[in-house]
């Protein structure tokens, strides 16, 4: 089928490509610029280009995402503008990269990520909302800037089960080939772990000495996490743990 990625250069979408190729799939990777092998230009902020890009596609993984700036124009009236831009009568399955826990966590980009679940579930369209937990290398990132010298400063209580995105691609890919879902599915890593749990891995590897500290962290957003609002309620899980991934 011919298959196009939102986020094509994102953590998760370069990796994508291969094994949708695999699975005998033709892949275009859309982003802003529209580089790299099989890369087509497509702006969900602005909806410049959109039209073209998703010409003809009978499977689309919207796997882009805008963390660091304005979700709500990217991610939220971005996805309305691919909504409006899909070929309809061509397209078979949307699979949608969402987050576990968007629905429990108060915080706003998470709040962006469920209000563009809406926009999706309202829109007619085959989909499926494919809810995952953190990467491990988001972790990793998170972990090592939170370090101040020699102490490592977590939230007290907060439970995790971080992924392998390797996983997640091949994953992503299987629910592709599926029959839409029509809602949620989610999927996440092996290990149910706490932060500190987490820190104390990730300092035996890459910070040797470095003091784990848990903090207690006050408000709803503390109680969510503390309470397992960022835990799978079900669904798949992964095999590759933090450990292993620390370890190469």
């Amino acid at each position: 089928m011919d298959v196009l990625v939102t986020g094509g250069t994102g953590r998760l979408g370069q990796r994508l490509t291969e094994p949708l190729q695999h699975a005998g799939h033709a892949v275009r990777q859309m982003s802003r610029r529209g580089t790299g092998p099989g890369g087509v230009r497509g702006n969900l902020a602005s909806g410049f280009d959109l039209p073209a890009a998703l010409a003809g596609a009978e499977i689309v993984v919207h796997a882009a995402s805008d963390p660091r700036g304005d979700p709500w124009q990217t991610d939220v009236a971005g996805t309305r503008r691919l909504v409006q831009a899909v070929d309809r009568d061509r397209l078979r399955h949307l699979v949608y990269l969402s987050i576990v826990g968007v629905d429990r966590i108060p915080y706003g980009y998470y709040r962006a990520k469920f209000a563009a679940e809406q926009v999706l579930l309202a829109s007619g369209l085959p989909v499926t909302l494919l809810r995952v937990t953190q990467f491990h290398d988001f972790v990793d990132l998170l972990l090592d800037r939170a370090r101040r010298g020699p102490v490592l400063p977590v939230p007290m209580g907060w439970r995790v089960r971080p992924v392998d995105v390797g996983e997640v691609a091949e994953h992503v890919v299987d629910v592709a080939g599926r029959p839409p879902a029509g809602g949620v599915v989610e999927y996440g890593g092996p290990e149910d772990l706490s932060a500190a749990e987490l820190a104390r891995t990730w300092a035996a590897t890459r910070a040797p000495g470095a003091h784990v500290v848990a903090t207690p962290v006050p408000g709803k957003l503390g109680a969510a996490l503390r309470d397992g609002a960022a835990l799978p309620g079900g669904g798949e899980r992964g095999r590759r743990t933090y450990g292993q991934h620390l370890h190469g």
